[in-house]
């Protein structure tokens, strides 16, 4: 089982728009990302995002550009103040490949869950395999300067 980890990419301030849509740049990275990452061979069958505008956008460009047939929904658990222990509990039993679309603090929380490690790429990914004993490793990770 592949697990894709995705920070949303960078949105306005809640200043200039309260629900937070992904800034130009940031929809600009988010695509530059989604083509680097299908490149790479990334290709979901589900994409889970938390709901919030800016992590549904992002969401979206990885779909348009990694599998368009993958399905696409919200899920609880990927919000930034969930517990990651929620999302931990679904991977193990899950036999999917998934990308899960989400925030800080949140997806650090769960990366240092799943391998013992909280560093996670501001606006980056984080591609992890499942492996023998339910064990997670990570594979690959983009930063918002690599590509």
């Amino acid at each position: 089982m592949q697990l894709f980890l995705v920070h949303h990419a960078e949105a306005v301030s809640p200043v200039a728009d309260p629900q937070r849509p992904l800034s130009t740049a940031g929809r600009l990275h988010a695509a530059t990302l989604a083509a680097t990452a299908r490149d790479a061979g990334v290709k979901p069958v589900a994409i889970w995002h938390s709901g919030k505008l800016r992590s549904r956008e992002t969401a979206e460009a990885f779909w348009r550009a990694c599998n368009p047939l993958a399905s696409l929904k919200m899920v609880r658990g990927l919000r930034p103040e969930d517990s990651a222990d929620w999302m931990r509990d679904i991977l193990l039993v899950e036999d999917q490949d998934v990308m899960l679309v989400g925030h800080m603090p949140n997806l650090p929380a769960l990366l240092q869950l799943l391998i013992g490690d909280a560093s996670f790429p501001l606006h980056g990914l984080v591609w992890l395999e499942r492996v023998t004993g339910g064990r997670f490793v990570e594979r690959r990770r983009w930063t918002t300067h690599s590509s």
